[in-house]
């Protein structure tokens, strides 16, 4: 499977009572390819798969596929504690229509490389779809390195990886050694970096209320290869990037985002909590001058 675009960890709505909305489940999905995004991904951190009963996930990748109905690639998270509980996820995925899996480390454990790829394969024989891994040492607590990735990269399904460490020498390592593992951009703030070097992807969880502007940001690098354009575009967005990650209130933050373009998210699952006046002003502060910002650069090429 080839990544071109944005991919989004779409949110799951809640009513107050915090069951799944999912009339707008499925609407957030329709926004979202209506808008133009290249690929859905269901059970991601955005999207809370952790406080998910396996019922409720397995119900949420039946609707997702019923509702893009082949338009875009659906993308399922496999994430668990277990491996065998990553299994029956990864087999209901494919039960369920999903074209790709998004398989991360185990969480709290901290496998070693070896255990963690052996986990990965797992995965891979009992599905055998295509798959983007997911490295996120900052939340799984355990990188995936060379060891890693030189034992899974013997499975072709092993097409993908959300890089999510922060760490730029990431970057140059999977862009120089290994080709054939296709870089996707994880972490938001680094999108012109990751673009510079090869990602033709990036999986952004702004885009659930965002999804323009950042199809704008890949438009103009992986596109049309104009990172000047890029560079202004990506210091627009880059004050976004600072309110959604500060104070540990990201899902939260999206969830906001959401109910800005008039859409239903609900508060997330506890113990999270919805943000407080003050938070809500600040980011949408920060949405509405991002949105002027980078409409005024596009008006820039349409008057020229």
């Amino acid at each position: 499977m080839r990544f071109e675009g944005i991919y989004t960890p779409v949110i799951t709505p809640y009513f107050s009572d915090q069951s799944i909305d999912k009339d707008a489940f499925a609407e957030m999905i329709e926004y979202l390819i209506e808008s133009g995004v290249h690929g859905i991904i269901v059970a991601g951190t955005t999207g809370e798969y952790y406080a998910h009963s396996y019922e409720e996930r397995v119900e949420l990748m039946g609707l997702a596929n019923t509702v893009i109905k082949d338009r875009v690639p659906l993308i399922v998270g496999t994430g668990a504690l277990r491996t065998e509980e990553s299994i029956m996820y990864a087999q209901a995925a494919k039960e369920n229509g999903a074209s790709c899996l998004l398989v991360a480390t185990p969480p709290y454990s901290i496998p070693t490389e070896r255990e963690n790829a052996l986990h990965a394969l797992a995965i891979d024989r009992a599905a055998n779809l295509s798959i983007m891994l997911y490295n996120y040492p900052g939340r799984m607590g355990a990188m995936m390195g060379e060891e890693y990735l030189d034992r899974v990269g013997r499975s072709p399904n092993f097409c993908a990886i959300k890089e999510s460490s922060g760490d730029i020498n990431r970057v140059h390592l999977l862009a120089r050694d290994y080709p054939h593992i296709q870089l996707s951009c994880g972490m938001d703030d680094q999108a012109l970096e990751f673009f510079a070097w090869g990602a033709r992807s990036w999986v952004c969880a702004g885009s659930n209320f965002l999804p323009k502007e950042h199809i704008t940001m890949y438009q103009a690098c992986a596109v049309d290869g104009d990172f000047d354009k890029g560079r202004r575009i990506m210091s627009a967005m880059m004050p976004l990037m600072r309110v959604l990650e500060q104070g540990g209130k990201f899902i939260q933050c999206v969830k906001h985002g959401v109910t800005l373009n008039g859409l239903t998210a609900g508060e997330p699952r506890k113990p999270l909590k919805n943000l407080n006046k003050d938070d809500k002003r600040a980011l949408e502060q920060v949405v509405n001058t991002l949105k002027t910002t980078i409409a005024n650069i596009l008006s820039e090429k349409k008057q020229d």
